[in-house]
C-alpha cells in the first residue's frame, strides 16, 4: 500500500477515531475523508493492514460508491503496479455493517491471479 503522507490533509483525527482505533493511524493505515471525484460528497475511507492483507473500505454518505470512485481510491491507496480486488464471498460469510460501503483487498504475500488481459478490458 502506498505511503499516505501526502493524504494527511484528508486524515480524520477526532476523539471518536482515537477511542475506536487507539491512534490516528500511520503511513499505511487510518481514516480519511476525501471528496468524491463524481459529486464532491465526502468518501469515508478506512485503510488498514492485518493478517497478511491490505484493505480499504470506501463509503459514500448517500449511496454505494461507483466504479469511478472505487478506481479513484484504488489509485491513491495502492501502488500503480499492484492489483487490488473486490470480493464476493459466499452468502454464509457475508457481513453488511454499512449498506453504502465497498472494499478493496490485496494479499501482501502473494500475487493476485488475473485472467488474460484480453478478457479484462
Amino acid at each position: 500500500m502506498q505511503k499516505l503522507i501526502a493524504w494527511d490533509v484528508y486524515r480524520v483525527m477526532t476523539e471518536a477515531v482515537l477511542r475506536a482505533y487507539g491512534s490516528y493511524g500511520d503511513d499505511g493505515n487510518g481514516m480519511f475523508r476525501m471528496p468524491s471525484p463524481v459529486d464532491a460528497k465526502p468518501l469515508l475511507i478506512i485503510a488498514s493492514t492485518g493478517y497478511g492483507w491490505e484493505h480499504v473500505s470506501v463509503s459514500h454518505p448517500r449511496r454505494t460508491p461507483n466504479w469511478t470512485e472505487m478506481e479513484f481510491v484504488k489509485r491513491r491507496f495502492f501502488n500503480p503496479d499492484e492489483t487490488a480486488m473486490q470480493l464476493h464471498v459466499p452468502a454464509s460469510d457475508h457481513v453488511n455493517v454499512h449498506p453504502n460501503c465497498l472494499h478493496l483487498w490485496r494479499p501482501m504475500l502473494v500475487e493476485i491471479p488475473r485472467p488474460p488481459a484480453i478478457m479484462v478490458g
